[in-house]
């Protein structure tokens, strides 16, 4: 059975205005293929749109891509862009699944070498970062960290203005085993430039040489939350939500912003409206 891989827009447009948007196909050439976990097959994959002078999208949004099989279907996947605007270029981070074909045909060299190229359509989706922005914590597990490596390289650019206004931005990131932490050494030297950059990644199945969080990325939200409650002097658990507030009137200090499995996903929603949080202050999206 394939498995839907990256975060996948869902239910936020319903199916008839979703075929009703324009689908205008570009060809992104691949320029680079790095298998960033052996453990977990998953590859990191830098592609080029050289028809575009640029390629405008905000961090967090998705690409599908288009592919015909060897039945002569069209197959088409959603995949959460994992990287910031960067002139005609973007990175997808996708975990090759056995017997799925987009997976196997991003991986393979025979059907994607470098300078080979798909088709794709895009930007979409609405699991972008609110504005004006807040203090957030970043919650995700395997390729969950896709549209997160996009809000942080949009937050910290390697060049130019910090764009994070000095918030507070947490990222726990959560998986099974040390070899599957992707990106470790870009979100480590991200967390050792920004002081207000907390990076967490805590494993399920950590062997007893592990010296770094332990356990599941619920168990850690909780002590985030709890500290900041009692730094900025504020109730926690805090009040529940005023039901009779308009949508235009709710103003938050703080989001989570979550992609992962729906079990996950639910369970961290639920940790969060436990300890009074708006529904609306928490964002997320699923790929199951």
């Amino acid at each position: 059975m394939e498995i839907l891989p990256i975060a996948r827009y869902l239910g936020i447009i319903s199916s008839p205005a979703r075929k009703a948007l324009a689908r205008e196909l570009y060809t992104a050439r691949l320029e680079q293929k790095d298998l960033i976990s052996e453990s977990a097959q998953c590859y990191h994959f830098g592609f080029v749109l050289d028809e575009l002078d640029h390629f405008h999208f905000s961090p967090g949004q998705f690409v599908s891509a288009v592919a015909e099989d060897a039945s002569g279907k069209q197959q088409t996947r959603a995949y959460s862009i994992a990287s910031a605007e960067n002139g005609k270029r973007f990175d997808l981070c996708v975990n090759r699944v056995e017997n799925g074909f987009f997976s196997n045909h991003l991986a393979d060299l025979p059907d994607l070498p470098i300078g080979g190229t798909i088709r794709i359509h895009g930007p979409h989706g609405h699991f972008i970062l609110h504005q004006p922005l807040t203090d957030s914590i970043f919650v995700a597990t395997g390729t969950g960290i896709a549209p997160m490596r996009g809000f942080l390289q949009g937050l910290f650019p390697s060049t130019g203005e910090d764009l994070s206004q000095g918030k507070e931005i947490w990222l726990v990131y959560g998986t099974r085993y040390e070899s599957e932490i992707y990106y470790r050494d870009e979100f480590e030297a991200l967390a050792a430039a920004r002081p207000n950059f907390h990076y967490l990644p805590t494993l399920s199945r950590a062997p007893e040489s592990w010296t770094g969080l332990r356990g599941y990325v619920q168990d850690h939200i909780a002590r985030i939350v709890e500290e900041r409650a009692a730094r900025l002097g504020i109730p926690f658990p805090g009040p529940a939500p005023d039901p009779t507030l308009l949508a235009s009137e709710l103003k938050f200090d703080i989001y989570t912003y979550i992609c992962g499995l729906n079990n996950m996903v639910s369970s961290v929603r639920e940790l969060l409206t436990g300890f009074g949080w708006h529904r609306k202050q928490i964002v997320f999206e699923r790929y199951d």
